[in-house]
């Protein structure tokens, strides 16, 4: 059997920044473990498989897999499916419908970026939590945590999320993942996200964190419509709404990449 594979830098305007995606059409779901097979082999934060849907609410279902499991949201590789469809695939409808674990996700294109439509996940104030925290981080000074999916961490300044040198190890033994977070400089607010429970110590830009960042910021901003840095060494830039309630949207560029076969 014969797969096409894409890899695509996704939140990124040149190659080599923002977030590497494998992503695989396929017309039928291969295995789980022969999915998770490939998504190890690739050693990308997420490989992306979608198939055709039957679905009258979605053109296609979608799923995403680190390197050593199947995760419920991504953003990053979403848009680089998207980006896949739209620009290499001639998928030709003005949305993009796709059906996952976490719901339908939609996707428009406008001029030369996708701007996609995801949960909005508010995460909630921790009165109690790990004293752990301060040390996994490199005893960064911590103004508050919270949580929805992931542990949210917010910092002072920006500079202390460029310079928080965790540790990896000790993070693992009470986290799976974790968003750092502070105001930014000539954004309104720039994160990092790591994940080694996920086979990921630091991911270069993560649309789902955002689905976290986006209700935090625009709640304490006052403000809808926001700009975020995702500061990894490859670096992403978001544009970000927050729309209703439970919704929220960010876009972004996505730069081709290669395309590959892979034999099995």
């Amino acid at each position: 059997m014969k797969l096409s594979l894409y890899q695509i830098d996704a939140f990124a305007h040149q190659l080599f920044s923002g977030n590497p995606a494998a992503v695989i059409p396929l017309q039928h779901w291969l295995d789980d473990t022969l999915m998770q097979s490939i998504a190890l082999e690739n050693n990308l934060s997420e490989t992306v498989f979608f198939v055709p849907s039957s679905s009258p609410d979605a053109d296609y279902n979608i799923r995403w897999f680190t390197p050593t499991l199947e995760i419920n949201l991504c953003g990053h590789a979403t848009l680089a499916t998207a980006f896949v469809l739209f620009s290499i695939l001639d998928f030709d409808k003005e949305v993009l419908r796709f059906n996952s674990k976490s719901g339908i996700l939609s996707i428009t294109k406008k001029d030369d970026l996708l701007v996609m439509d995801f949960p909005g996940w508010k995460p909630e104030r921790l009165d109690v939590y790990d004293d752990a925290l301060s040390e996994i981080l490199g005893n960064a000074v911590i103004t508050g945590v919270y949580k929805y999916r992931d542990i949210l961490i917010e910092l002072e300044t920006e500079e202390a999320v460029k310079k928080c040198a965790p540790d990896f190890t000790l993070m693992k033994k009470h986290f799976d993942k974790m968003i750092i977070t502070a105001p930014g400089n000539k954004v309104d607010f720039v994160s990092r996200f790591f994940a080694p429970g996920a086979g990921i110590d630091e991911d270069p830009v993560t649309g789902s964190a955002h689905s976290q960042l986006i209700p935090f910021w625009s709640e304490k901003l006052a403000k809808n419509k926001l700009h975020a840095l995702q500061l990894s060494k490859r670096g992403g830039e978001l544009w970000c709404e927050q729309i209703s309630a439970d919704r929220v949207t960010m876009s972004g560029h996505c730069v081709f990449y290669m395309k590959a076969e892979i034999n099995i």
